[in-house]
């Protein structure tokens, strides 16, 4: 077998996308990360229903253009219904209004890696680190560009940054795992899938790893040049889902 089993990241790449019910109706006073959006547009897209979720948020910024969290919001409702360039922008105008928040630069990100912009892509998960620094999914998704750009020391930097904020998350700990592997720290890939193996019997991921690195190391053995690990990498996948109306 040549290629590494995955799960798909679901959690850790899934947007944290905060929804705001005002009591009255909706305002736009104050600076950009204190505004609200309407109610009835974020409660439609709190169901899911992004094409009703995405005229109502028309027809507010018809009415109030500046309002960053709108844009944000509308952008997100393009997003889960594939149209990422739509999406892509609405961020930026969100973001040139001044709205600083970690996951609109994470979703910026993530749909910067479904157009194949890792430059970009980066640039934008850099921004949500540095707004979110304690939240995972900033690290895992930088950690996972850096790797795809191999640039393995910062990739190392993030996943380890990831794994201090959840030490048994498991799809972090096998990106970590496969990071060591790529930079030829055989130890290091077989202890965490060693560790991975042992506290979730059930998570296969590991198993296949772990032989897959013994087949190579076996090819070393025979002095046969360092495998190329890179097809170890963690699937990228920006799979987008709401957390719900708060």
């Amino acid at each position: 077998m040549s290629r590494l089993a995955v799960s798909l990241r679901m959690s850790v790449a899934a947007v944290a996308l905060t929804l705001f019910f005002p009591c009255a109706g909706p305002s736009w006073a104050g600076s950009p990360q204190d505004e609200i959006c309407d109610f009835k547009a974020d409660f439609l897209l709190g169901l899911e229903d992004y094409a009703a979720a995405i005229a109502l948020h028309r027809e507010v910024l018809h009415a109030h253009n500046d309002n960053a969290l709108a844009h944000y919001h509308l952008g997100f409702a393009y997003g889960m219904t594939g149209r990422t360039s739509d999406e892509i922008s609405e961020y930026l105008v969100a973001a040139r209004l001044g709205l600083a928040k970690w996951d609109l630069f994470l979703n910026l990100g993530l749909a910067y890696l479904g157009q194949n912009e890792s430059q970009k892509a980066a640039n934008a998960l850099q921004t949500a680190v540095k707004l979110g620094p304690d939240h995972l999914e900033a690290h895992f998704n930088l950690a996972i560009v850096y790797q795809s750009q191999n640039r393995l020391n910062e990739a190392l930097r993030e996943i380890t940054a990831a794994r201090r904020l959840a030490p048994e998350d498991f799809d972090a700990a096998n990106t970590n795992a496969t990071i060591c592997a790529e930079m030829g720290d055989a130890i290091c890939a077989r202890d965490i899938w060693r560790h991975i193996a042992q506290v979730a019997p059930d998570c296969t991921t590991a198993r296949i790893n772990l032989m897959i690195l013994n087949q190579r190391e076996e090819q070393v053995r025979q002095s046969e040049p360092w495998p190329d690990f890179s097809n170890l990498r963690t699937q990228i996948d920006a799979i987008r889902t709401t957390q719900g109306p708060r």
